[in-house]
């Protein structure tokens, strides 16, 4: 039995009936590199013999009366793997418009809080799917926020995935033991015993902060860095939300990514993801003759776990960056070296500030507390009808640089969505897997009519980027070329690649996507899946 903490028990408080706060991920497979049928019996078996693999499997939750207490992990006695993974066959013909309008139904629907909090879906019947092979099919997991964020949440990947469609089969599992759930008087008499501790332990806090504050002035006078706007703009996707959800998704060579970060001094893959996602809201709001004259904003989340802490530690552990998406400016190469710039002031302020310190204040809050908070905020943007800090949310999440493999199946492409709120009813989640870049947005319907749409804003957001960077690398190369023949050739110094999980690092203002840059010891163990995907983010 494990207590949650704050930031775990706070995605519990967030939740309302009309905004559920799990993440989806949802990938597509190839059967034919399996070496035997992939059947829903199968597929059955390869979930059940990896139970023991990750701790979220089994998990449920016991909640504190009224909340006085952060709730509880404990091993469920009651745990019924066919309650877990379903079945669903999409009409003829099966194509991408139809899953996707499948997969956000499904992600519409809160999970069983009574029960471990995931489900599994398995879509087949995906014969017109473009891009994909007749037959392929799809996995839809659904994992509630309090147990996984993008870090924590490579570790059911790893124990669902192999390297190899051969790989050989795990372990059997250890024993498992149910949890004795404990009496409501227990687990008040745990809440009033922190609550004797909550005050000291604010005291400290509060005596670690001060030197923080007593710098910002300072720091802020020398232009170290500037503190972001309060409001931003108020658009179509800052109301209230509805229980009803759209995804739609678009993908693109890494590569062509890394070529467009070259073409702007400072700027970083994850800066193109943003500049990709700034284009795509103002292409979609000029459409709809919505554009606001000021720029809107972004919250970027940024794991805080360490290398080592990635692969021990499951629920929360995360910050959020604020970012300008500069969606003002015309010119999309200017606006990429706008957002450059604007996610190293955001870097810069994140330090100065100090993320772990923040949350640390937000384990000493009550999270019923903070979740009031939370909506309060909203009602009150909704009424100026001004964004509080943000308009939308980007996350960034690394899956494989190599390719991997359920029940023998290839997955040749990775998805993602999240929760949306009110004030916030659209996410973009990009998703590195094997040499691409997945751009997903997950809406309420009735802030995104038109999702296919939105998608074609995606795409053609990303292809001014291409044309844009083209003359530009031309330009350097050029220019390097020139440079060449009058100097003597320098060697080249190459700075380490980031791994995922770094996002407080020096190098990427995120370190999650360059992740997939990263090479991998091929292997026949599933086990092993980890030392592919680095440390997640």
């Amino acid at each position: 039995m494990q207590q949650l903490s704050g930031q775990d028990a706070t995605m519990l408080y967030v939740e309302s009936p009309d905004s559920p706060n799990h993440v989806t991920g949802f990938s597509l497979y190839d059967p034919s590199t399996a070496p035997k049928p992939v059947t829903f019996t199968t597929i059955l078996d390869t979930i059940g013999a990896r139970l023991s693999l990750a701790r979220t499997f089994r998990q449920r939750l016991v909640r504190v009366l009224l909340d006085l207490d952060h709730p509880y992990w404990v091993e469920s006695a009651d745990f019924d793997l066919e309650f877990h993974v379903r079945r669903v066959r999409l009409p003829e013909p099966g194509d991408w418009r139809q899953l996707c309008t499948e997969v956000a139904r499904l992600h519409a629907r809160p999970l069983d809080l009574t029960r471990p909090p995931w489900e599994l879906y398995v879509i087949e019947g995906l014969d017109e799917v473009e891009a994909a092979p007749p037959g392929c099919f799809a996995l839809v997991l659904k994992v509630h926020h309090s147990a996984i964020d993008g870090a924590a949440g490579v570790e059911i990947i790893n124990a669902i995935h192999d390297l190899a469609p051969d790989a050989a089969a795990p372990q059997p599992p250890s024993a498992w033991q149910a949890d004795v759930v404990p009496s409501q008087l227990a687990m008040l008499g745990g809440a009033a015993l922190h609550l004797l501790a909550r005050p000291p332990r604010l005291v400290r806090q509060i005596a670690k902060a001060a030197p923080i504050a007593g710098r910002l002035p300072f720091q802020i006078g020398r232009g170290a860095f500037s503190l972001p706007p309060l409001t931003l703009p108020f658009t179509r996707f800052n109301g209230k939300v509805t229980p009803h959800r759209v995804m739609d998704a678009r993908k693109f060579p890494l590569d062509s990514l890394r070529s467009i970060k070259r073409s702007t001094q400072g700027a970083t893959v994850n800066d193109v993801a943003l500049a990709i996602i700034a284009g795509c809201l103002r292409r979609y709001l000029l459409a709809k003759g919505e554009l606001p004259e000021t720029s809107l904003g972004a919250a970027c989340p940024i794991s805080l776990r360490s290398r080592d802490q990635a692969r021990a530690v499951a629920g929360n552990d995360i910050g959020t960056m604020t970012v300008p998406l500069h969606t003002a400016i015309e010119d999309p190469m200017a606006r990429l070296a706008a957002i450059a710039g604007s996610t190293a002031n955001s870097k810069e302020r994140k330090q100065a500030i100090g993320a772990r310190t923040l949350v640390e204040f937000s384990e000493l809050l009550p999270g019923a507390l903070l979740g009031f908070g939370f909506r309060a905020q909203s009602r009150i943007a909704q009424r100026a009808k001004s964004a509080l800090l943000l308009n939308t949310s980007v996350t960034n999440v690394p899956a494989s640089p190599v390719p991997l493999y359920f029940s023998g199946a290839k997955m040749i492409a990775s998805f993602g969505l999240g929760p949306v709120f009110d004030g916030m009813g659209i996410l973009h989640l990009v998703c590195s897997y094997a040499g691409e870049v997945t751009v997903t947005v997950t809406a309420d319907r009735e802030m995104l009519p038109d999702p296919g749409f939105y998608a074609e804003c995606i795409q053609a957001s990303y292809e001014e980027l291409c044309r844009a960077a083209r003359p530009r690398r031309a330009n350097k190369l050029a220019a390097g070329r020139t440079a060449g023949r009058s100097q003597p050739r320098r060697p080249v110094r190459r700075t380490p690649v980031a791994t995922a999980g770094a996002g407080t690092g020096t190098g990427d203002p995120y370190g999650l996507l360059v992740s997939a840059a990263t090479s991998a010891p091929a292997s026949q163990n599933g086990a092993q899946v980890g030392k592919a995907l680095g440390s997640g983010g």
